[in-house]
C-alpha cells in the first residue's frame, strides 16, 4: 500500500488519487454519489477500514467537494464505519 504525506499527515494514495480522478477531467469537478460509493468500496477493501484511510476518507470529506446528495451518502456511510 502506498501512501503520501500532506501536511505532516499519512494518507492512502490510493484514495486521494481516486478522489481527484473524480474530480477532474469532465464533469462538474464535484465528486457524485455514485462517485463517493467508489472511495468508500476503495477503504473497504481489506479486513476493515484502517486508521489511516479513515483519516484518508475524512480528509477528502474536508478537502472535496462533493454534491449534496453524496456528501450526505459519504457522511452518513463514514459515520457507520
Amino acid at each position: 500500500m502506498a501512501y503520501v504525506i500532506i501536511g505532516g499527515e499519512k494518507y492512502e494514495k490510493e484514495l486521494i488519487d481516486l478522489a481527484t480522478a473524480h474530480t477532474t477531467g469532465k464533469g462538474e469537478g464535484k465528486i457524485s454519489k455514485d462517485e463517493a460509493a467508489d472511495l468508500l468500496t476503495s477503504a473497504l477493501d481489506g479486513q476493515g477500514v484502517t486508521d489511516t484511510e479513515m483519516n484518508t476518507l475524512k480528509y477528502i470529506r474536508q478537502n472535496f467537494d462533493f454534491t449534496d446528495a453524496a456528501a450526505a451518502y459519504f457522511d452518513n456511510e463514514v459515520a457507520r464505519l
